[in-house]
């Protein structure tokens, strides 16, 4: 019943004469990117939703998205780094500067964003709270993106499993299937947790995001970005129990890839990451409850 990967090249397209490829993983941060600055230019057009005032000036979001930017990208990286593969590095310091090989953390690229987003604010004098709603309710369309490049790529991909929608990833077979009865030629079928991923925290955590601005939450300031760090850490918590962890925390012993093990139960990296952020993100929302409008 395995899926076959379908045959998508992770190359875009090459740019003629000079042979450089462009990769749909990289046209996915642009595109992310791109989309939310453009949202949240509208946004702050429009006063109403704010309950009579936006944050900032529309022509200022543009300096905020540099900074993002910049957040995403070394955020993320270090994030990787930090959180994920330590070891390595250490013995190989400058293999952190090398980002063409692979390795970004959301998380890390998370709390990047957080950063620049505190240093922009505080250095303007704008309201941290509102601009950080602008921020989550975009997030989500760089989420989704980034899953589906996850995919095409492809890498992040699930556990071995005999349900109907496995798929068969090239390059999954180095990773062992620990002695998976649905193996292949050394290779089984496994979850697109990708996929599951862009379901969740991209299509479905925005459409909830939407529909409570549509309802006034952007006058209650930290309620979306609650929301969204909630949403996104239950989310995530749940497609790790399918998704397959990094090489690094696998082992014949430990198949799950448990960072945090008691007997036969434990927690993923993506899991211990993510409790911080449904917690936070609960005292945003009664908070937010709490204080009304603003």
């Amino acid at each position: 019943m395995a899926i076959p990967f379908p045959e998508i090249s992770p190359n875009a397209f090459v740019i003629p004469g000079v042979d450089l490829p462009i990769r749909w993983y990289a046209l996915a941060y642009i595109a992310g990117l791109l989309a939310g600055w453009r949202i949240v230019v509208a946004l702050m057009k429009r006063p109403k939703l704010w309950g009579g005032r936006a944050p900032m000036p529309p022509e200022r979001v543009e300096d905020l998205l540099t900074a993002v930017i910049l957040g995403v990208i070394l955020g993320g990286r270090l994030g990787y780094v930090l959180f994920y593969d330590l070891s390595s590095y250490l013995s190989d310091p400058l293999a952190i500067f090398r980002v063409w090989e692979g390795g970004m953390a959301f998380h890390g690229g998370f709390l990047g964003v957080v950063v620049a987003g505190l240093w922009f604010c505080r250095r303007h004098g704008y309201p941290m709270l509102p601009v950080g709603d602008a921020f989550a309710l975009v997030a989500p369309i760089g989420l989704f993106f980034g899953r589906v490049a996850n995919f095409i790529k492809p890498e992040l991909w699930g556990r071995p499993t005999d349900a109907p929608l496995g798929v068969i990833f090239p390059g999954a077979a180095a990773q062992s299937c620990y002695g998976w009865a649905g193996q292949v030629d050394g290779a089984c079928a496994r979850h697109p947790s990708q996929l599951y991923e862009a379901g969740l925290e991209g299509l479905l955590l925005g459409a909830v995001l939407w529909v409570l601005t549509a309802r006034g939450a952007l006058k209650r300031p930290g309620l979306v970005m609650g929301v969204f760090l909630m949403g996104y850490g239950l989310a995530r918590a749940f497609v790790e129990l399918f998704r397959q962890p990094d090489a690094q925390f696998t082992s014949p012993t430990n198949p799950i890839g448990y960072a945090l093990q008691w007997g036969d139960f434990g927690l993923t990296m993506g899991q211990i990451l993510s409790m911080p952020m449904v917690l936070i993100g609960l005292v945003f929302v009664i908070r937010a409850r709490l204080r009304g409008a603003a």
